[in-house]
């Protein structure tokens, strides 16, 4: 059986940044581009606990969709299974520099949020109390300090 081509990349190499894992096609011809947005060196960093990530996962997911200038073309935002970051899918055949600025409001408001996590109640989640709120603030400003610097966009040979 053939690798999937995400699992061509050297991940002894990979670094927190943000990439395009991928880009397809609908049957009507949109183009769905799949961000890799990586938070912690593979295999050299320890992944992200759960409730960090399911957490962060809340609150970029309510971000986005609310986002004035880009929530009409996100289609999904999730975790990944290594817990070394999350997949940003949005319409349009798009580089990561022209997301980084959404990106940073993104982790800006996860850094910065107070409250109730939006969705974190037995009614609207299946998981609602495997959250970490302190911790994912703690993390968000960590990889808002990656994003706001020359962050890597490009996967390593």
């Amino acid at each position: 059986m053939q690798k999937i081509p995400s699992f061509t990349i050297n991940h002894l190499t990979l670094m927190p940044g943000v990439y395009v894992s991928r880009r397809d096609f609908t049957p009507s011809g949109d183009c769905l581009t799949t961000f890799d947005v990586r938070m912690t060196a593979p295999n050299r960093s320890l992944s992200l606990s759960a409730p960090v990530l399911h957490t962060i996962e809340h609150l970029a997911a309510t971000f986005l969709r609310n986002d004035p200038e880009w929530r009409d073309r996100v289609v999904y935002w999730g975790p990944m299974g290594c817990g070394t970051g999350n997949y940003l899918i949005l319409q349009g055949e798009l580089e990561p520099k022209q997301i980084i600025p959404l990106l940073q409001r993104t982790f800006r408001f996860c850094a910065g949020f107070e409250g109730q996590v939006p969705g974190a109640s037995p009614r609207d989640c299946g998981n609602y109390l495997l959250m970490n709120l302190p911790e994912a603030r703690i993390v968000a400003k960590e990889y808002l300090k990656v994003l706001e610097s020359d962050c890597p966009t490009v996967y390593p040979a």
